[in-house]
């Protein structure tokens, strides 16, 4: 036995880096060939072997994206526009949209960006230039995940200018590990000015922009700064065009001589020309009315006290102050907490502008008061209704006292002399062309959503569903023996208790984030022993804040004692360094232990890399050496046999290299602390580096004294089935599987290597799991994928902020046709352009 299994650890050896390995039973399809599915009887398990060793299907390389140059024209329509300020996103910095008609510039693109652009229609594939206040999560978290997106449209792909203070570089050197390179061929990054004028970024017909550096004093040892390279932040001053005043036709006729023809273009272009009739020259300003001077919008990001310092010794922002006779700004909008703009210097700087509109967009005002993914928020509340055992009450709807305790937007003394000023709203704008509507326009924030309206909606739509929740109720009041399906309940079930664990799935879908579903992100919770992650997409902060609310959510990520992450594609990292950002920052003068990250070894480069930027205060360990080899390596057995002993060639190959040792122990610690007796990787079949994870309880003692098995879950990551995954799940408790495709799609899932429902469900079946949770729809299922019900006797389908209680395992397969019942009319629905860009995004990844 231990012969067989050393040479079947023998096969795996001759690419062990470049791709996962795959046991013999696989057999790899030819991507350039058609694809078929295959007898279960000839091949059980089937692959795309190009993609998951590194290669797309077609093996071109696209050009370095080249956006096309457009005409652009003065005299077009253009406004300022706020982008995700609300409750749930108070992770992030608020994004703004500077909007021309044949131009977009975004400031900012913190986590979530590409969510709330997709509900509210604003196209991002319009974006030519990406401006960061600061380099870090906050502001930049949703970058990556953009780039990703851009690279994936059309044939060649869409750029972006992406422009930010010095310290951009760290952040690109951070995502080389894993975005293209022609993704961000056009990353641009500036450093102080040298002059007293700002520097100019952008200077075209229609719109300047510049930038001026703030940077913390330097520390009294000469180092270079007393904080991390991430804390330089930038105001950017956004400069329109001049419009030339109207041309008197009559008057160049007329008083001047001047007949119509090429002569007014020269003149309304501001050439002089001579008379017709008159031995005279004739000016521009003899025949052009006053010019309407462009208006000037200033963007303000000051995240701490001593940036308000440098701030207020600006001399490039002279010019620009009131009744000094110089630029009129007629709207800043700040982006700096509240914190720092209620403070008397900020304040008193604020003065200076008091003819300008000023819109407050930092956190902790009133428009942290309700839900900004209306879509999303509004499926949460219907759920709930339901199902309150699964889908708990959501934490972004706000209780009765937050009104009175938010801070208001203008301080109580504040001097009349400020002018107007006003807390930032979602698609608050301000209109900037054409000039005769300069000024604010509400027109387009959305209506705020409560949860007695959407209940309401609910009940008007859907009748029976009142009926449907009380027979929901009664299936925690039916006996403890046997289900429905006739599963025994396993015995690490017996009497468990409801603080035991708890899986709450933070994101469900692939890909990209729509409108219901975010990408992937499992939160473990073990109460008061802590937690795990599973996976960590972009927007898994917010994701917490919704299921958790504010103060919940910094208690879920202070207790994050371990993360781990299946594989290098975005959309199941990219929202890792704002937890760990977060988690260093909360627990920041208190005892505590770095976070256990585990993942790729490609991963460990991109956080090395970002850790220049901000602290993340963790230790990374590869999956690799949480394989059961390195776990026994690690107890000091030799589990592999006589082929891998000691003066053997084969020593070394899967020995745990003692660097990797004391983070191995760490890891060991942590899991005894939390109460987990295993967390072992194993490899799977999507990507180079792919790996689906077990995680086993601890045993525990009943109230007899008697030992109960600890329960065991296995999440398999993205994959094709393979015999890993089933033998890896042998008789575990749960089985949260990938279901990215519908049954019929089994070519999209053998190309991409995905897993079909069917194909989740009968990994699990084969290994006699208890309970199989369905995860990773693509997103042409928006709200419910196309199911089979006559297979899932002991499956459920998850949605975003599912919480499943061990407790209530016996339960949730029961749970699954009243799904069906809430969203009867949704069943097929699709949205052609959420279809196109998921699987574009798939193949940029």
């Amino acid at each position: 036995m231990i012969l067989n299994r050393s040479l079947r650890l023998l096969l795996l050896l001759p690419c062990p880096l470049k791709s996962s390995p795959f046991l013999l039973p696989l057999r790899p399809f030819s991507a350039s060939s058609p694809m078929k599915k295959t007898s279960s009887k000839s091949s059980p398990f089937e692959f795309n072997k190009r993609r998951a060793d590194g290669f797309d299907e077609t093996g071109k390389a696209k050009k370095n994206l080249e956006r096309k140059t457009r005409k652009l024209n003065p005299n077009t329509t253009a406004y300022a526009q706020v982008l995700g300020t609300g409750m749930d996103t108070q992770d992030t910095s608020s994004s703004v949209l500077l909007f021309f008609d044949k131009q977009r510039f975004i400031f900012n693109a913190g986590e979530g960006l590409q969510r709330f652009c997709t509900e509210h229609k604003i196209k991002l594939s319009k974006i030519d230039h990406v401006f960061l206040s600061r380099v870090c999560s906050e502001t930049a978290g949703g970058l990556p995940g953009l780039l990703l997106t851009l690279a994936g449209i059309g044939e060649e792909g869409l750029s972006v200018n992406v422009w930010g203070p010095s310290d951009l570089k760290l952040l690109v050197d951070a995502m080389k590990c894993f975005i293209p390179r022609a993704a961000m061929v056009h990353t641009r990054s500036f450093g102080p000015s040298s002059t007293p004028d700002p520097t100019v970024l952008v200077d075209d017909e229609v719109v300047k922009i510049s930038a001026i550096t703030l940077e913390p004093p330097r520390s009294k040892e000469g180092e270079e700064s007393c904080s991390k390279s991430g804390e330089i932040s930038v105001v950017y001053v956004c400069e329109l065009a001049e419009i030339m005043g109207k041309f008197d036709l009559e008057k160049a006729k007329k008083v001047f001589g001047v007949r119509p023809g090429p002569k007014y273009s020269k003149l309304q272009c501001g050439e002089s020309v001579r008379s017709d009739e008159k031995d005279i020259t004739v000016y521009p300003s003899d025949v052009m009315g006053p010019s309407v001077p462009g208006p000037i919008v200033l963007l303000v990001d000051c995240p701490t006290e001593s940036h308000v310092a440098q701030l207020v010794s600006a001399k490039s922002l002279e010019s620009y102050c009131s009744g000094d006779g110089g630029k009129l700004v007629n709207c800043i909008i700040h982006l700096s907490p509240s914190s720092v703009t209620s403070s008397p210097t900020y304040q008193s700087w604020m003065k200076r502008f008091h003819s300008a509109q000023h819109i407050l967009a930092g956190h902790q005002r009133k428009n942290m008061e309700f839900p900004i993914l209306k879509a999303s928020s509004r499926i949460a509340a219907r759920l709930n209704y339901l199902c309150p055992q699964f889908f708990p009450a959501p934490g972004f709807w706000p209780p009765q006292h937050v009104t009175n305790s938010i801070v208001d937007s203008t301080p109580p003394d504040q001097d009349s002399t400020l002018g107007k000023s006003i807390s930032a709203e979602n698609l608050l704008k301000f209109t900037l062309r054409p000039y005769a509507n300069l000024g604010m326009d509400r027109s387009c924030i959305p209506s705020e959503l409560t949860s007695p309206q959407v209940l309401d909606e609910l009940l008007s739509e859907i009748p029976e569903i009142k009926d449907k929740t009380e027979e929901i109720k009664q299936l925690w009041n039916g006996p403890n023996g046997e289900t429905e399906s006739n599963t025994v309940l396993p015995s690490c079930l017996e009497n468990i208790r409801r603080d035991d664990m708890e899986i709450v799935l933070l994101g469900t879908g692939s890909s990209q984030p729509s409108k219901y579903r975010n990408v992937s992100a499992i939160y473990i919770d073990l109460f008061s022993k802590g937690s795990l992650l599973l996976d960590c997409g972009e927007g898994t902060l917010g994701q917490l804040k919704r299921r958790y609310g504010l103060d919940g959510a910094d208690e879920a990520v202070r207790k994050l004692r371990c993360i781990w992450i299946s594989h290098i594609h975005a959309d199941h990292h990219a929202g890792l360094a704002r937890i760990l950002a977060l988690r260093c920052k909360l627990l920041k003068g208190v005892t505590h232990e770095p976070a256990v990250v585990v993942g790729p070894r490609s991963l460990k480069h991109f956080l090395d890399a970002y850790q220049r930027l901000e602290e993340l205060d963790m230790e990374f360990l590869d999956c690799r050496r949480t394989t059961k080899s390195s776990w026994a390596c690690l107890e000091g057995s030799n589990a592999e046999g006589s082929l891998f002993s000691k003066g053997s060639p084969m020593q070394s190959v899967f020995k745990t290299p003692m660097t990797d040792l004391p983070c191995l122990k760490s890891l060991k610690k942590v899991l005894s602390d939390i109460g987990v007796e295993d967390l072992i990787s194993f490899p799977v079949i999507h990507c180079p580096q792919a790996f689906g994870v077990v995680v086993k309880a601890a045993e525990r003692l009943n109230s007899v004294g008697k030992r109960i098995p600890g329960w065991k879950m296995v999440y398999s990551g993205d994959t094709r089935p393979c015999p890993e995954i089933v033998e890896a799940s042998q008789d575990a408790t749960v089985l949260i599987h990938e279901a990215t495709f519908e049954d019929d799609l089994i070519d999209e899932a053998l190309a991409k290597n995905h897993s079909t429902t069917k194909e989740a469900i009968d990994m699990g079946s084969s290994a006699g799991v208890y309970r199989i949770v369905l995860t990773h729809f693509s997103q042409r299922y928006p709200k419910i994928p196309v199911i089979d019900e006559s297979h899932m006797h002991n499956t459920c389908i998850a949605f975003d902020l599912m919480s499943i209680n061990v407790a209530d395992l016996q339960v949730l397969p029961k749970v699954l046709p009243y799904f069906k019942t809430l969203f009867k009319d949704e069943m097929v629905e699709e949205d052609a352009d959420d279809v196109a860009i998921d699987e574009l995004k798939e193949n940029a990844l």
